[in-house]
């Protein structure tokens, strides 16, 4: 995949097709320890920007209907981002939302609280990534809309799933996973070139530990 396509497929553009709640599951065949969920009615999150930075080591548990994955926040170098994330986890942003973008060999990306690709958390956090980050398997970042500056992110987030993304370093770093990888792949088997996933695959919450 070119790197204009790569970029492309970040874009917070309106996808077809993942709104409204109450829809079933589609016929596609689901992973194994995959369950057939319906999408979640969208919702709507306006919240104050956090005023607390956390601290320490940090570990978020991101529960879907594939299974669980463990993501390590890079605290030490982007602590903006993970105190964001980390409120915003335990606001219950993150609760009955999708992974409204899939793309095999690339990225799953959730984090929508419309499940539109368009929505957000009712602000914006800047904190300009590493210039050496490389998006390599298994790096949770934040995705933007290619008008904003480097760095910029809301709620919606992404994980690498190939050996390398080929992006720029202009994604918010957020950290990286520790455990449940397979997890995450099993979700990318509902991707599609696209974006769309074949099936609904649902955050049911994410949950934070931190020292």
């Amino acid at each position: 995949m070119g790197r204009t396509a790569i970029a492309a497929s970040l874009l917070l553009v309106l996808m077809a097709g993942c709104g409204g709640g109450g829809e079933q599951s589609t016929s596609a065949a689901l992973p194994a320890a995959c369950s057939a969920v319906s999408t979640p009615a969208p919702k709507q999150v306006h919240l104050a920007r956090p005023t607390e930075t956390i601290h320490g080591r940090a570990t978020a548990t991101v529960e879907t209907s594939c299974g669980s994955f463990k993501i390590a926040l890079d605290v030490a170098r982007a602590p903006k981002t993970t105190s964001s994330f980390a409120y915003l986890a335990r606001q219950g942003a993150y609760d009955d939302t999708l992974f409204h973008r899939i793309v095999p060999g690339f990225v799953i990306q959730g984090g929508d609280p419309t499940g539109t690709g368009t929505g957000g958390p009712g602000y914006f956090v800047d904190e300009p990534p590493p210039q050496d980050l490389s998006y390599t398997r298994g790096i949770v970042a934040m995705a933007k809309s290619p008008v904003e500056p480097p760095g910029r992110s809301g709620s919606q987030f992404f994980v690498v799933t190939q050996a390398d993304a080929g992006l720029t370093p202009d994604y918010a770093l957020l950290g990286h996973v520790t455990s449940g990888l397979d997890v995450v792949q099993r979700i990318e088997q509902l991707g599609s070139p696209s974006g769309k996933p074949k099936a609904p695959v649902v955050i049911r919450r994410v949950t934070i530990q931190d020292s």
